[in-house]
């Protein structure tokens, strides 16, 4: 067998796009399809947007790169402006949303480690997380198959149901450090926490002196119609991971702190060649310039309200295949009684339209925060017509 020169670790479906233009992308034969996947929750002001185009171009000609040896005006804007606009107090960039998860376990642990207390080192996280592909982002998941082959994983972490406050708490004992955690998982299928589960993990937090850590990575950067997803259940965290749509395509993440929880955190104690170079922070501004600027969160709610109710009212029509939808905003999921992944197959591959498939038989439903409600029509016109056309695999 002759190995590719990508490395097969991706089984790559036969969609090759080579062009994007607001919420669709285009195949190497100019076939065009309907992006409700956004790159995975990245792409969130569509494809090509003109305001983050122009500043990625702008500063790609004047600065790309210089090293973090140096002053960084760049980041030191950038990082003011997510702290003027979240619960933080000092932020690091990373390039990725596994960098920033890395950073905020160093930053839970550094918290205690610094306080004379090295023996908090536990992490506690919840069944069908996903928090990454590193050696540690691997590790603070119980998820076989993304950990199967890549023994011995880090230790320092324990798994409780997710969303099961008195499973999380009987975990909790003289070497925890905190609790990880995604508000609403994405890859496990779009399940939302809710409110008093998190607010418990506050409170246990507070009262034991713990971090309570947020992976954001997806559920952030407007996605549900806040800014933050915390947010919306009134429950602060003292670190939290950002990546995915904070770059609205260009490859970049941060982790947030309050300045208590990043006390540890001193100069030698971390590091990233690349993180938040002049590039990435110009695309990170120009995000920032639309997506606080006024009504577009409420944009987002509302477009996201609509496609919700689209969807519910599609699913009498294809009972047999739908069963409900869930999640917040544009961060939907679709519940199926058969294989999602399957489906999502189905409706990029007949019927041009781009999702993602997820846990518990969940298809995603990611579109660029932008789209219009002639995007919500075509999107429910192409599926429906997938279901319609649609054999489930046999079991």
């Amino acid at each position: 067998m002759t190995i590719t020169p990508l490395m097969p670790v991706y089984p790559r479906c036969a969609v090759r796009p080579v062009r994007g233009e607001g919420a669709y992308l285009i195949g190497e034969r100019g076939e065009r399809y309907l992006d409700f996947a956004s790159g995975i929750a990245v792409n969130l002001l569509g494809h090509g947007h003109p305001h983050l185009t122009k500043a990625i171009q702008d500063q790609a000609a004047t600065l790309m790169h210089v090293s973090n040896l140096y002053g960084s005006p760049q980041g030191e804007a950038y990082a003011a402006r997510l702290v003027e606009n979240t619960f933080a107090d000092t932020v690091f960039l990373t390039n990725s949303g596994a960098e920033a998860v890395e950073c905020a376990i160093k930053t839970a642990r550094a918290y205690h480690s610094s306080a004379g207390n090295a023996e908090k080192h536990t992490l506690i996280t919840f069944n069908n997380a996903f928090h990454g592909r590193t050696l540690g982002t691997i590790s603070a998941t119980n998820q076989e198959k993304l950990r199967k082959g890549f023994d011995p994983l880090l230790p320092g972490f324990a798994y409780a149901p997710f969303d099961d406050i008195n499973a999380a708490l009987d975990l909790v004992d003289d070497n925890t450090a905190g609790f990880l955690v995604e508000p609403i998982q994405g890859e496990g299928g779009i399940r939302p926490a809710s409110q008093p589960f998190l607010q418990a993990l506050r409170d246990i937090c507070d009262k034991r002196d713990l971090m309570l850590v947020f992976d954001e990575v997806q559920c952030g950067v407007a996605r549900t119609g806040h800014l933050y997803a915390y947010e919306h259940y009134g429950v602060t965290p003292d670190i939290m991971a950002s990546a995915k749509g904070i770059g609205g395509g260009f490859p970049m993440g941060a982790c947030l702190a309050t300045e208590k929880a990043a006390r540890g955190m001193v100069i030698g104690t971390h590091g990233s060649t690349y993180g938040g170079n002049p590039l990435a922070c110009a695309a990170g501004q120009a995000v920032l310039d639309v997506v606080l600027e006024e009504g577009f969160l409420d944009q987002v709610k509302a477009t996201g309200e609509r496609l919700r109710g689209a969807l519910e009212q599609l699913i009498p029509n294809h009972d047999q295949l739908f069963d409900s939808v869930r999640g917040v905003g544009l961060m939907l999921g679709l519940k199926l009684s058969s294989d999602s992944r399957a489906f999502v197959a189905h409706l990029r591959d007949n019927h041009g339209l781009l999702t993602v498939a997820a846990g518990e038989n969940v298809v995603r439903v990611l579109p660029p925060l932008n789209i219009d409600d002639s995007h919500i029509a075509e999107f429910i016109e192409k599926l429906s017509a997938g279901a319609a056309s649609y054999t489930p695999p046999e079991a």
